[in-house]
C-alpha cells in the first residue's frame, strides 16, 4: 500500500533503513509498492544505503547489516498479545478429541496449551512451558521430549530430542515460527530449526499460528516452504500473503 502524501527522499531512506533493520531482509518491489515510487528510484536509495553502511543492497533488495536480535520469551509474549489470543482461540477448534497433538515452543503456541479442555488428548512437546501448562490436567496426557534446555526458547533442542522424536506420530503439529514469506517459515536457531523440520515430516497435518508483524520477515534459518504448511491461522492478512498462500495450496483462517 503507497503512503499518503509525498515522501522526501531522505524521509524515504530514513523509512527503508528501518524497515530492513526490523525485517531484517526486505524484497525491492515491496518498496516499491510500500512508497508508490518507480523502481529506478529504490534503487537507488537502497545504493546510497549502502554506500553508507548502513544495510547491504542484494540482488532484487536489501538486508541488514546486523542480524536481529532474538527476544526472550517473556519479551515475546507481550507483543501483540491481542492478536496471540485471538489465534489460539481459533487453533483450539482444529484440535479434535482424541488426537495426538505436537505442541511447538513459542509464545502463541503456549497460548493454544492454556486453553486446551480435556479431550483425551496425547500432548507432545518440546516447551517447558507447554509442559507446565497442561501437566496434571485431566483429559491431557503429555510428553516432555528430553535434549539439551535452550533458555531463550524455553525449549528442548538437540540430538536426544531428535532422536526421541523418530519415535512418534502425531495427528497435528502446531508450529511457531518468527518469520514467513513465500520462501517459507523461519527461526532465529538452527537447533529450533531442526526440531520444527523432524516435527512437521512424522504430522498428518501442519499448521502455522502466526500474527501478522511477522509476514514479510526471513528470519537466520529457513524451517520449511510453505508447501508443508497445511493450515495458516492470523489475525490480519494481507494480500501478498494470500497470494502466497494460494500458489502453495496452504489453507488460510482469518481471526478477525
Amino acid at each position: 500500500m503507497s503512503q499518503p502524501g509525498p515522501v522526501f527522499a531522505e524521509e524515504r531512506r530514513q523509512r527503508i533503513l528501518e524497515t530492513v533493520t526490523a525485517k531484517g531482509r526486505v524484497r525491492m518491489s515491496d518498496l516499491v509498492e510500500m512508497f508508490g515510487v518507480t523502481e529506478p528510484t529504490i534503487r537507488k536509495d537502497l545504493s546510497d544505503l549502502h554506500n553508507r553502511r548502513l544495510l547491504r543492497r542484494t540482488h532484487g533488495g536489501a538486508i541488514a547489516v546486523e542480524s536481529r536480535l532474538e527476544q526472550t520469551l517473556h519479551d515475546r509474549g507481550e507483543l501483540h498479545r491481542g492478536a496471540k489470543q485471538k489465534i489460539a482461540e481459533a487453533c483450539r477448534a482444529e484440535i479434535a478429541r482424541g488426537e495426538s497433538v505436537y505442541l511447538d515452543s513459542g509464545t502463541t503456541v503456549q497460548a493454544i496449551a492454556e486453553r486446551l479442555e480435556p479431550a483425551d488428548l496425547n500432548i507432545l512437546t518440546n516447551a517447558l512451558g507447554v509442559a507446565n501448562a497442561v501437566a496434571g490436567r485431566e483429559g491431557l496426557r503429555h510428553t516432555l521430549l528430553g535434549g539439551s534446555v535452550r533458555p531463550l526458547g524455553g525449549s528442548l533442542v538437540g540430538p536426544v530430542a531428535l532422536e526421541t522424536l523418530a519415535r512418534f506420530t502425531v495427528d497435528v503439529a502446531f508450529i511457531g515460527a518468527s518469520g514467513l514469506t513465500e520462501d517459507g517459515i523461519s527461526v532465529a536457531d538452527v537447533t529450533e530449526a531442526q526440531i520444527k523440520q523432524s516435527v512437521i515430516d512424522r504430522a498428518r497435518r501442519v499448521i502455522v499460528p502466526m500474527d501478522s508483524s511477522k509476514f514479510g520477515t526471513a528470519d537466520f534459518v529457513s524451517v520449511c516452504g510453505l508447501d508443508r504448511v497445511d493450515l495458516l491461522i492470523t489475525e490480519r492478512l494481507p494480500d501478498d500473503v494470500a497470494r502466497w498462500c494460494r500458489r502453495h495450496g496452504v489453507e488460510v483462517r482469518e481471526t478477525r
